[in-house]
């Protein structure tokens, strides 16, 4: 076994899903997504799932552009969270967190599906707006900003390419 389980009455062995998020402030405003879900309109970090073949610093680039076209540098790690969804029993979810600099902006890109838009807001824009909120982890990533947490990327060793 790859070191998953299998639960009684589950077919398949259970598996995190993968995450990384771009947290991501200029002038006081971080940059946040309004996406379509199927509770309505809500807000989140520019995050999504890691692909095959990709590391954990190409996903969240990948990521922060497909949703926001901004070119995001992840600078530190801001954590690693698990949160597993009351909505969706079972399906718990690893983010992994980074801090950066947007590196450019393309205005000819166009947004993954499901993204309205792109926004920068206020710390207390984004508190205002916790109903709305993806996940709790939205604000508990911009929290361990705000206090400073920061570590560096070589934490993350990538063998993805190693013989």
């Amino acid at each position: 076994m790859s070191g998953g389980k299998v639960r009684p009455g589950m077919s398949e062995i259970w598996k995190p899903h993968v995450v990384v998020a771009a947290v991501i402030e200029r002038d006081g405003r971080f940059l946040l997504v309004e996406e379509h879900t199927e509770h309505g309109l809500r807000f989140n970090q520019p995050a999504g799932h890691l692909e095959e073949g990709e590391s954990l610093i190409e996903a969240v680039r990948r990521e922060a552009f497909e949703e926001t076209a901004h070119h995001f540098e992840p600078e530190e790690l801001l954590g690693v969270y698990r949160w597993r969804s009351p909505d969706k029993p079972g399906r718990t979810y690893l983010r992994v967190a980074f801090t950066g600099v947007v590196a450019g902006f393309d205005p000819t890109a166009r947004l993954d599906r499901g993204i309205l838009r792109a926004v920068w807001l206020t710390p207390a824009e984004i508190a205002e707006n916790r109903a709305r909120h993806r996940s709790p982890l939205l604000q508990r990533c911009i929290d361990d900003f705000q206090s400073g947490r920061r570590y560096p990327l070589d934490l993350l060793v990538d063998f993805a390419d190693a013989p």
